[in-house]
């Protein structure tokens, strides 16, 4: 199936029903009175997380979606019936945004959520609904109100913990491939991955987390060169980034340093929060070289960067120093998922220390 991560739609709430103007003509009742009936609530459009959808191509071919409107109100003090609401199922991460006002309506973060994105019109009053003592023959009615209409850009940004970062050929999708059962492109030429992929680390039962291998960054991206700009967004969500460097280019013009520089300096134009997420450096091709000369390039490498964080080397080939990074990879994501929740009130705890008590 093609990706497609990005869609333009038109939704369309229905109508309300109008209300009815009706008087009772039977035998034998010669003042019967009004008796017409309110309309039906229009129905709503709803989007629908949906975890085994993974692409937004649908949308593709399929751009208006439209709700019913509801049943008009009838004689006999008989209500229309109101109008079904419509469920449209998007992937999980969507995110779904007003055109016009580009207003962020919602994401959808969740399997099952369901977010509002269009309300349905109110229905209209009959005249039975005006009958008072003064006014015993009303012919007053309400119609029902117009649905909403809008036109939304769905987004879909993937969800994972981990985001691939690195120049095209950098062994990304040969590294995902080998620590998960993702299988993507894998070749001896840049540019073989061409649309994002998701992976599921395992590590045992309770360890696992998911990583995911974007296009190459190359010179430029910001100003839109190559694929990884269309595709950077799906990093933000991340907790943290693997960037990758090819140890053995294939055009030595350009060191590896440099190429850490560069990315970084795409990275900013980009997003300053993206900038600034933690990120690691993995120096891979470790099985082209002699150990003693790797060691050498890594040294040099890391001193002309003045690099702090963590680093790794590891052959996305091989497989070597794979299990040793995925594993330091869990750690740190278990110590920023334990961050991230809230604290407990020790004071509300069975036996807990009360600070009322002293």
């Amino acid at each position: 199936m093609k990706f497609v991560d990005e869609a333009t739609i038109r939704v369309e709430a229905g109508k309300g029903g109008n209300g009815a103007v009706s008087f009772r003509r039977e035998k034998y009742i010669p003042r019967g009175g009004p008796d017409g009936g309110d309309g039906g609530d229009g129905g709503s459009v709803y989007l629908v997380a949906d975890s085994g959808l993974n692409t937004l191509v649908d949308f593709r071919h399929q751009r208006r979606h439209r709700a019913q409107s509801g049943q008009q109100g009838m004689g006999r003090n008989c209500t229309g019936r109101s109008a079904e609401d419509l469920y449209i199922k998007v992937p999980v991460g969507t995110r779904v945004t007003d055109l016009e006002t580009e207003e962020l309506i919602g994401e959808l973060l969740t399997n099952g959520q369901q977010l509002l994105v269009a309300k349905g019109g109110f229905h209209g009053i009959g005249n039975a609904r005006f009958k008072s003592s003064t006014n015993r023959s009303p012919r007053q009615f309400t119609p029902g109100s117009m649905g909403e209409e809008r036109d939304v850009l769905l987004e879909l940004i993937l969800l994972a913990d981990v985001g691939l970062l690195g120049m095209p050929n950098a062994g990304k999708s040969s590294l995902i491939s080998k620590v998960s059962s993702a299988t993507p492109k894998v070749a001896d030429y840049p540019f073989t991955t061409l649309h994002p992929n998701l992976g599921v680390v395992s590590l045992g039962t309770g360890n696992s987390f998911v990583i995911a291998d974007i296009p190459g960054v190359i010179e430029g991206a910001a100003e839109g060169a190559g694929l990884g700009l269309q595709f950077l967004k799906h990093l933000n969500r991340t907790r943290l980034l693997l960037h990758l460097v090819d140890m053995a280019p294939m055009d030595e013009a350009v060191s590896p340093a440099e190429e850490v520089r560069l990315i970084a300096a795409e990275l900013e134009k980009y997003s300053d929060d993206l900038y600034e997420r933690e990120r690691w450096l993995v120096l891979n091709k470790l099985d082209l070289m002699p150990a003693e000369e790797f060691a050498a390039k890594r040294a040099a490498v890391l001193a002309e960067l003045e690099w702090q964080g963590p680093v790794y080397s590891i052959s996305a080939l091989s497989g070597e120093g794979t299990r040793e990074l995925m594993q330091a990879l869990m750690m740190r994501l278990k110590a920023l998922r334990d961050l991230e929740a809230p604290e407990a009130d020790v004071s509300k705890e069975p036996g807990g220390w009360d600070p009322l008590q002293e």
